[in-house]
C-alpha cells in the first residue's frame, strides 16, 4: 500500500491494514470474516437499512452497521459475538414479520437474500405478529410490484435515481407508515417508467419482478393449428445457463435451440440474424443523413440534426420520450432487431416457407422487460396487421419454461437453429455488449464508404465498460465523430453536454442497462454481482471466432434484400423494417 495511508483494525483476533476511509465492513472482508448484508450495494445504497450487518466495536456500547461507518486506526471488531448474533436474528425476524413468506410460489425462491439469511440464522417461527398491506398493483403492466415482499432496503430508490435518472420510485407516507411505493403516488402505469428493469435485477427479494408471460407461450405450443417460432437476442446467449448451472462453453445456442424444441416450439432462430439487418438499415440511414449535411452544408434549414442516435433499446427510446422529447426526431427509424424480426417472420419467412402469417404466433426471448411493452406498441403490426412479435419473454422465463418441462438441458445434444433466420455474423452477436451496435454500424459504414473491408477490430475503441466511450473515425476522408453510452444517467451527461455545445457527434449508442443488453433487466439475477462486462466478453470471444464478422457479409441478409427488400431503405424497407416513434405515447404525451 506504497504512498496510501492506511489504518490498522482488528477483526475477530486478527489485525488488518486497510486504506484509510475504508468502511468496517471492508476491513471485515480484508480480515477474512463473513459479516451478512441485506440492502448494501457498494458506491450506491450504503445505508444500513437492514441492519444485519451490525458488528460490535470495543469501548462502543451501540451494535453499529458495518457498511457505513468507517474503520479507524486501531479499532477493535467483533462480527460474530452472542450479543451480535441475537441482533442480526432479531432484526431479520422483524423484516419477516411484515414480509410475505409464501416462499414456495414466489419467482425468487431459491434466489432471495432473505430466504437465505433466514434459513442462515435458523429463523423456523416468528415472535411477531404478521403485518402486511395487500397493496394493489397493475398486474397488466410490464413490471410487478408486491409491496408485502418489499424489505425497505432503498436499492430500488438509489439505482432508479443515481443509475438510471428516472425517479420511479420513492419513499411514500410516513413514521411507522413509511413505505416504498412509486413517486408521488402515481399508478405505475401513468409514470415515466422506462421498463429498464434495473429496480429488479437489484432487489434482493420477490418485491419486485416482470409480469409472466410463459403461459401464454405454453398455450401456444399446445395448439396444433399454431406455428410458434422463437427469437433469440444476443445477450442471451451469454446468460441463459447460469440459472440452469451451465458453463459458458455448455451454454450454447444450439443447446438452447435444442431445449426449446423439447418444449415444442417449431422454428428457433436467432435475432443476430436481425441485428445484422438492423446495421443495413440503420447504417445506410446513418450514412444518408451524413451525405445529405454535407451536401447542404451545416447552416442549411434543411440539413439533418446530429447527432443521430440508435434506437434499438426501447429503455431509451422511452427514456428519450419521456424526458428529452426534442431529440425523438434524432432517434433512427429503425425497428428494434425484435421488431424487424418479428415483421420479416410474418412476412418473407412466411411467404417462402408456405405459412398463413396469422397462424404463427412469435416469441422474442431478450435480457429486458422494455420489450414487452414495446411489443403492444400499436404501430408494431406492419407485416399482417397482428403484432409482429406476439410476446417478449426475459431470459428468466425461459429458464423456468426449462424447469417447467422438466427437461435437462445439460443431457441435450447441440441442435442447429433454423434456416433462412439463423444466419448470423459476429457484429449481430455483439448486439447484446455495449459498444456493439456502434462497432458493428462502423465496420459495414466503413465498407459502403470506401469499398473497401477493414479488420473487423479496427472500430474496437468503442469497446468497454466506462459508462461514456467516443471516438473518431475516417469513413473514406469525413471524420465521423461517435459515442457510446450505457446507464441512463450516462446519457442524459451526454444529452446535457450536447445541448450545450461541450460535444459534438454523428451517431450515439445509448443503452438503457449499465453494460449494455448482457446487464439488461431481465437476466438471470445474482445478488451483489454486476455480470455485464463477463457476459459481454462471452460476446466478444464469439464475435473473434466467427467465419464472418461483418452484418453485410450475411448471405441471408444479402438474400432478403435481393429476393424481398430490393436494397436498403427501400420502400418495402420502410414499410416493414422502419417505425414512427411518434405514433404511439408516454404517459407525459398523452
Amino acid at each position: 500500500m506504497v504512498g496510501t495511508k492506511t489504518v490498522t483494525v482488528t477483526v475477530d483476533g486478527r489485525a488488518v491494514e486497510v486504506p484509510d476511509g475504508s468502511t468496517i465492513l471492508e476491513a471485515a472482508q480484508t480480515a477474512g470474516a463473513q459479516v451478512p448484508t441485506l440492502c448494501y450495494l457498494k458506491d450506491l445504497n450504503e445505508i444500513g437499512a437492514c441492519r444485519v450487518c451490525l458488528v460490535e466495536i470495543e469501548g462502543t456500547e451501540q451494535l453499529v452497521a458495518s457498511c457505513n461507518n468507517v474503520a479507524l486506526d486501531g479499532m477493535t471488531v467483533r462480527t460474530n459475538s452472542p450479543r451480535v448474533r441475537a441482533a442480526r436474528k432479531a432484526n431479520l425476524e422483524f423484516l419477516l414479520s411484515r414480509h410475505d413468506s409464501t416462499c414456495t410460489s414466489c419467482v425468487r425462491s431459491g434466489n432471495c437474500s432473505l430466504q437465505s439469511l433466514a434459513n442462515q440464522f435458523g429463523i423456523s417461527e416468528l415472535p411477531y405478529r404478521k403485518e402486511l398491506t395487500c397493496t394493489p398493483w397493475n398486474q397488466d403492466f410490464p413490471l410487478i410490484r408486491d409491496a408485502d415482499k418489499c424489505i425497505h432496503c432503498l436499492r430500488c430508490i438509489q439505482v432508479c435515481d443515481k443509475v438510471q435518472n428516472t425517479g420511479v420510485w420513492d419513499l411514500t407516507n410516513r413514521s411507522s407508515h413509511t413505505c416504498v411505493g412509486v413517486a408521488g403516488g402515481a399508478p405505475i402505469e401513468q409514470t415515466d417508467c422506462t421498463l429498464c428493469g434495473q429496480c429488479v435485477t437489484h432487489c434482493p427479494t420477490g418485491a419486485l419482478r416482470e409480469r409472466d408471460d410463459t403461459e401464454r407461450v405454453f398455450d401456444a405450443i399446445a395448439d396444433p393449428d399454431t406455428t410458434v417460432v422463437v427469437q433469440v437476442a444476443p445477450a442471451v446467449r451469454a446468460a441463459w445457463g447460469e440459472s440452469l448451472g451451465l458453463s459458458h462453453g455448455e451454454a450454447t445456442i444450439e443447446r438452447m435451440a435444442a431445449a426449446l424444441r423439447e418444449l415444442g416450439v417449431d422454428y428457433v432462430f436467432d435475432t443476430s440474424w436481425s441485428a445484422d439487418l438492423t446495421i443495413m438499415e440503420e447504417g445506410s440511414e446513418l450514412l444518408a443523413k451524413v451525405a445529405e449535411a454535407l451536401e447542404l452544408g451545416p447552416d442549411h434549414p434543411d440539413a439533418p440534426r446530429f447527432p443521430m442516435f440508435t434506437s434499438c433499446c426501447p429503455g431509451w427510446v422511452r427514456y428519450a420520450k419521456a424526458h428529452h422529447p426534442e431529440l425523438v426526431d434524432q432517434l433512427s427509424t429503425a425497428k428494434s432487431p425484435g421488431q424487424m424480426f418479428g415483421a420479416v417472420t410474418k412476412s418473407w419467412f412466411a411467404e417462402n416457407a408456405g405459412l398463413d402469417p396469422h397462424r404463427i404466433f412469435s416469441v422474442e426471448v431478450m435480457p429486458c422487460l422494455a420489450k414487452k411493452a414495446e411489443v403492444a406498441y400499436g404501430p408494431m403490426n406492419d407485416a399482417c396487421g397482428d403484432p409482429d412479435v406476439d410476446v417478449s419473454l426475459t431470459t428468466r422465463e425461459m429458464g423456468r419454461m426449462f424447469r417447467a418441462a422438466c427437461i435437462d438441458v445439460a443431457s441435450l445434444p447441440e441442435g442447429e437453429l433454423d434456416q433462412p433466420l439463423g444466419t448470423f455474423t459476429g457484429a449481430g452477436v455483439i448486439f447484446g455488449a455495449t459498444g456493439g451496435v456502434m462497432e458493428a454500424a462502423l465496420r459495414t459504414a466503413h465498407a459502403i464508404t470506401t469499398g473497401e473491408e477493414a479488420d473487423a477490430d479496427a472500430f474496437s475503441d468503442v469497446r468497454g465498460m466506462d459508462g461514456w466511450k467516443e471516438a473518431v473515425f475516417d469513413m473514406g476522408g469525413v471524420p465521423l465523430s461517435v459515442a457510446v453510452v450505457s446507464g441512463l444517467a450516462n446519457a442524459k451527461r451526454l444529452i446535457e453536454a450536447v445541448e450545450a455545445g461541450e460535444a459534438s457527434y454523428h451517431f450515439v449508442e445509448v443503452m438503457a442497462c449499465p453494460g449494455g443488453c448482457a446487464g439488461g433487466g431481465g437476466q438471470p439475477i445474482h445478488d451483489g454481482c454486476e455480470l455485464a462486462d463477463e457476459r459481454g466478453d462471452v460476446l466478444w470471444g464469439l464475435d473473434r471466432a466467427m467465419p464472418l464478422r461483418k452484418s453485410h457479409e450475411n448471405p441471408q441478409v444479402q438474400a432478403a434484400y435481393r429476393d424481398y427488400f430490393g436494397e436498403p431503405l427501400s420502400h418495402r424497407s420502410h414499410e416493414l423494417l422502419h417505425t414512427d416513434h411518434h405514433a404511439w405515447k408516454m404517459p407525459n404525451e398523452a
